[in-house]
C-alpha cells in the first residue's frame, strides 16, 4: 500500500507523532522519511514530509510549493519540488527572523519597562526557529548524499540553497545572542537592585547593632554602679543592724565597752573584707570609665538626642533679657 500522508509514513515506520518533532530523518526497512518544519502562526510548525522508497521521493503534508529557483538552475522532477520547497521554507525562515529582530529592537527600546516574560518568550521562539533551520540543512545534506538519486539534477541548486540557509541561520543566531545579552543585562540589573536592597538592610542592621551596643554599654555601667552601691550598703547595714540589736532594752546587760568594741569590729571587718578584694578595687579604679560609658550610652539614645536638639533650639529662639 503506497504511503500518501505523514501519519501513514509514521505507521509504516512504526513511529508516532513525537518522533516526527525529534528526528528530521527516520529510517526503517519500509523506507525513509525526511521532514521539514515550516513556520506558521503560533508555536507549532507546519510539518512537511518527504517519503523515499525504492529511490523515489513522495512529498507529504503540504501543497505544491511555488515555482522558484528550480527554473533558474534547470532542475526538474522531484529535485525541482525539493529545491522549491526548501526555497519557500527559507523565505519563511527569513521573514520570521526579521520579525524577531524587529521585536528585539522594540524590547531594547522599551528597556526596563519590557516584561521579562516577553524576552524569554522571544528567546524560545528564536531557538525554535534555529532548530527548524538546522532541520532543513539536515534534509539538504541527506538529499545531496545518500538519497541523491531520488532528486535528479537537484545537486545543481543545493550548494546555493545551503549557503542561503546558513546566512538565515546566522541572522537567527545574531538575534538569539542579542536576546541572551538582553537577558544577562536584565539579570545584572535585578542583581544590582537586590544588592542595593541588601545594602540598605545592612545599614538598618548596623544601626540596630549600634543601638544594641549602646544599650549594653549603658547597662554595663549601671550594673557596675549598682554593684558598688550594694557593697557599700552591705558594709553599712552590718554595723547598723548590730547597733539596732544592741540598743534594745533586752541587751542592756551587755557592758558599754563591749558594745563599743563590738561596733568597731562590725564596722571595720566588713569594710576591710569588701574593699580589700582585688576585683572590688579594680572596679573602683574603673568607676570613672563606667560613668563615662553610661553617660555616652545615654547621650547616644535617639530620644535623648532629640530632646537635646529641641532644648538647644528652644534656647536659641529665646529672646535676650535686658539688664
Amino acid at each position: 500500500m503506497p504511503v500518501t500522508s505523514l501519519p501513514g509514513a509514521l505507521e509504516a515506520l512504526g513511529r508516532d507523532a513525537s518522533d516526527l518533532a525529534r528526528h528530521p530523518v527516520l529510517h526503517a526497512s519500509a523506507g525513509t522519511l525526511l521532514t521539514l518544519g515550516l513556520p506558521r502562526a503560533g508555536t507549532t510548525p507546519e510539518w512537511v514530509g518527504i517519503w523515499i522508497e525504492s529511490g523515489r521521493a513522495t512529498f507529504l503534508g503540504a501543497a505544491t510549493p511555488p515555482v522558484g529557483p528550480s527554473i533558474g538552475h534547470g532542475v526538474t522532477g522531484a529535485g525541482a519540488t525539493l529545491v522549491d520547497l526548501v526555497a519557500d521554507a527559507m523565505r519563511r525562515f527569513l521573514e520570521r527572523a526579521e520579525d524577531y529582530d524587529a521585536r528585539l529592537a522594540d524590547l531594547q527600546r522599551r528597556g526596563r519597562e519590557a516584561p521579562a516574560r516577553e524576552i524569554w518568550a522571544l528567546q524560545r521562539e528564536t531557538s525554535g526557529l534555529r532548530a527548524l533551520i538546522g532541520r532543513a540543512l539536515v534534509v539538504l545534506s541527506e538529499a545531496a548524499g545518500p538519497f541523491g538519486r531520488a532528486f535528479p539534477t537537484a545537486e545543481k541548486a543545493l550548494p546555493s540553497l545551503r549557503e542561503e540557509l546558513e546566512r538565515v541561520r546566522e541572522i537567527a543566531l545574531t538575534v538569539q545572542q542579542s536576546l541572551s545579552d538582553l537577558i544577562l543585562m536584565r539579570n545584572a540589573e535585578e542583581s544590582n537592585r537586590i544588592a542595593q536592597t541588601a545594602n540598605r538592610l545592612s545599614i538598618f542592621s548596623n544601626r540596630i547593632a549600634v543601638l544594641t551596643n549602646t544599650s549594653n554599654i549603658r547597662m554595663l555601667g549601671i550594673t557596675y554602679i549598682a554593684l558598688l552601691l550594694g557593697l557599700v550598703s552591705a558594709t553599712v547595714l552590718i554595723p547598723n543592724t548590730a547597733a539596732t540589736i544592741l540598743g534594745m532594752p533586752s541587751a542592756a546587760w551587755v557592758p558599754g565597752y563591749w558594745v563599743d568594741a563590738l561596733m568597731v569590729v562590725l564596722a571595720v571587718i566588713p569594710i576591710a573584707l569588701v574593699f580589700s578584694r582585688p576585683w572590688v578595687l579594680r572596679m573602683l579604679r574603673e568607676l570613672k570609665a563606667s560613668e563615662t560609658r553610661t553617660s555616652e550610652g545615654i547621650d547616644d539614645l535617639p530620644e535623648f538626642a532629640e530632646s537635646a536638639a529641641l532644648t538647644a533650639r528652644a534656647q536659641g529662639d529665646r529672646p535676650l533679657e535686658s539688664h
